[in-house]
């Protein structure tokens, strides 16, 4: 075990959580503090944020809330430019901002020939934009430090495109392509130390979703529920915690050789045929 630990050992880091408030961004803040990780946990809510922080800092553990929208450039940069005033670098990079829109998703009484272009941008930009920027400004500090891991967040809608869920499927699958782009261009163009990965999530029960797949009266599964785990080996939905061990890998030193992946964390909905 002495010779395992410091592979897996990233304390004393600094890391950025982009959708900090959401369920699965809060799991990944406190998986990175138990770590002994720095977080900046970042969001447009700043009460909801703000608190976050302040929940965290209990353990004894530095973090700060940083209030930045993902789709607005001057208030990325001015993030970063906190988080390096107070840490003086960024070694992480963690995008957990993103989501679906109800009125980009089909519907009995909405057609996809009928789905809004401001709707399908809205899911777009959220997803595919929203990860870009915040890659844009925080890499280019990464590059100047010649270090640095960029973790995305797609999801399993990517590679099996989901009924009526056509945006956000279709920024996830583009999510797919630039970390695959990107952990290229680093390691080329600045430098091999630069790495960047995204986690693919299966199906996880969150705010937004929560109602869609569980009843809101009973808990239990809807149809659509059902017929999720009826296509998931694992036969439940995935727990927030679910990601820690993926995500404490593709951050260490234990993944130093691993770039450019998309790794699914699905309780095996990828590998299913179906029959």
């Amino acid at each position: 075990m002495s010779e395992i630990n410091p592979l897996f050992d990233i304390s004393g880091s600094t890391a950025v959580v982009t959708g900090a408030a959401g369920v699965l961004g809060e799991s990944c803040c406190r998986a990175l503090v138990q770590a002994g990780v720095r977080v900046a946990c970042m969001g447009r809510d700043q009460k909801r944020t703000g608190a976050l922080s302040e929940s965290l800092s209990r353990s004894g553990v530095e973090c700060m809330p940083v209030i930045a929208d993902c789709l607005d450039r001057p208030s990325l940069e001015a993030a970063r430019d906190a988080v390096k005033a107070r840490w003086g670098r960024v070694d992480f990079l963690l995008n957990f901002a993103g989501g679906n829109r109800p009125d980009a998703t089909t519907a009995p009484d909405r057609k996809f020939f009928d789905l809004p272009q401001e709707a399908l941008a809205g899911a777009v930009n959220l997803n595919l934009l929203g990860t870009i920027l915040p890659c844009q400004v925080f890499g280019e500090l990464m590059a100047t430090q010649g270090k640095g891991v960029i973790l995305n967040v797609s999801s399993m809608a990517a590679s099996r495109p989901l009924t009526r869920v056509v945006g956000y499927s279709a920024a996830k699958a583009a999510v797919d392509n630039f970390t695959q782009w990107l952990a290229v261009h680093l390691a080329k163009e600045y430098s091999p130390n630069i790495r960047c990965n995204a986690l693919a999530p299966g199906f996880f029960l969150t705010a937004q979703n929560r109602f869609l797949l569980t009843d809101k009266e009973s808990g239990q599964p809807t149809e659509r529920g059902k017929s999720i785990l009826a296509h998931t080996p694992m036969a439940r939905f995935g727990a927030p915690d679910d990601l820690t061990g993926g995500i404490l890998w593709l951050l260490s030193p234990a993944s130093k050789f691993v770039t450019g992946i998309v790794l699914p964390i699905d309780g095996g909905f990828g590998a299913f045929s179906g029959v």
